[in-house]
């Protein structure tokens, strides 16, 4: 009788542990971009940083849908997810403006705000012998005649357009007006200021630091509040622009996410922030930090939605 008593209680164990382990291997990302972006390496790093960390090992099922500046892939999510516990979505500052250039039914306020994880502050770039020497003489020229002054970036109404339709704004110019022209990437934009058919260009300062480093290209300005260290490079404020924006990224859970589970993800995030595991990732990866989660979250994303649609509207591409 003890023996299968002894047995009972072994089985009812492995039993537990083995419903545990099903509970952790259920947790799914939408990564709503192609692989091998920022998103796709938000997720993915941040996940095995997390397990590295011993803060959540279970495992992850990762799911990469591209397409319309990440509102494809949350539109999926948005209607498979809904109600449901361990599903996540990485985001960013980009699908603020796709989300309404898309004319995308998704509502980001009935998503759960998890956390804001990182930011890559924005730089505009000219040749080094542009008659473009400051951001002041591109502001100018910007306001003289804008559509003089081809720019390069990423999509439409992306941050790295709207930096410069801040800039433009902020010297008096007219938004609409400006000559942007949208790239398929960083080294396409480095291309177009080299050989001249572009008077500057915008990216993250990862895309433009080791051609400024090579004397290939001359970095103006940094849209981050005070100057990166390591970085010559002065900010937007110090030169007369009051802008400071960030193509921040951070993690969504599903709408109408169990209280229990969201709360439960929040801390696990809060746990990841503080990690040692976190904090070398960002260092490898270049990322800064820029943490934030719960509802507080959900403000910043709230006003930030305000922010960019006004300047989308500014800039002609909405009505």
């Amino acid at each position: 009788m003890k023996i299968k008593t002894k047995m009972l209680k072994a089985g009812l164990i492995s039993g537990l542990l083995l419903a545990a382990s099903v509970a952790q291997a259920q947790v799914s990302v939408m990564l709503p971009a192609n692989p091998g972006g920022g998103w796709d390496s938000t997720g993915r790093q941040s996940m095995a940083a997390m397990n590295k960390a011993g803060i959540y090992t279970g495992t992850v099922n990762y799911t990469n849908r591209g397409g319309a500046g990440g509102t494809i892939g949350l539109a999926e999510f948005q209607n498979k997810a809904k109600g449901k516990a361990d599903e996540l979505a990485v985001f960013g500052a980009i699908t603020v403006g796709s989300i309404t250039m898309n004319n995308s039914p998704i509502k980001l306020e009935e998503f759960k705000p998890l956390a804001r994880l990182t930011a890559e502050y924005l730089v505009i770039a000219v040749r080094p012998d542009s008659p473009y020497q400051s951001l002041q003489d591109l502001a100018a020229a910007l306001k003289e005649n804008p559509g003089a002054v081809p720019v390069g970036g990423g999509s439409a109404g992306g941050v790295d357009h709207i930096a410069l339709s801040l800039l433009a704004k902020a010297n008096d110019a007219d938004a609409s007006k400006i000559n942007y022209i949208p790239q398929a990437g960083g080294t396409e934009t480095i291309t177009g200021i080299v050989n001249g058919t572009l008077a500057a260009g915008i990216s993250g300062i990862s895309e433009f630091q080791q051609f400024a480093d090579m004397g290939r290209v001359k970095i103006l300005g940094i849209t981050s509040s005070e100057r990166m260290e390591g970085l010559d490079v002065p900010t937007f404020k110090e030169q007369g622009f009051d802008i400071e924006l960030a193509n921040w990224r951070g993690v969504l859970g599903s709408p109408d996410m169990p209280e229990d589970n969201y709360q439960e993800w929040i801390s696990r995030f809060e746990q990841l922030n503080d990690s040692d595991a976190w904090k070398e990732t960002m260092e490898t990866q270049g990322w800064e930090p820029f943490f934030l989660t719960g509802d507080e979250f959900g403000e910043f994303i709230k006003a930030e939605s305000e922010r960019i649609n006004e300047v989308l509207k500014d800039s002609g591409l909405i009505k």
